[in-house]
């Protein structure tokens, strides 16, 4: 068994789900702040859109770290 192939799979699951909750969290929030105060609906907006950048990041590097490791270019 490769391990690497292993370590490759867990390493994008974790980074999808890790995903998933963060942007879940974060356009929950967005709602309850809009429904809260609808007058501050555009710099709430632009806010999340930062984030929303900065959460999806770490899971795009995360799968090209397990790319990487599923074709054998680093973990040897």
């Amino acid at each position: 068994m490769d391990f690497n192939m292993l370590a490759a799979g867990i390493m994008i699951g974790f980074a999808a789900l890790g995903a998933a909750l963060g942007n879940s969290f974060l356009f929950s929030k967005y709602i309850e702040g809009i429904t809260r105060q609808p007058e501050t609906r555009g710099t709430l907006f632009g806010q999340t859109m930062i984030l929303f950048g900065l959460i999806e990041a770490l899971p795009i590097i995360g799968v090209g770290i397990g790319i990487l490791l599923a074709f054998g270019i680093i973990g040897q």
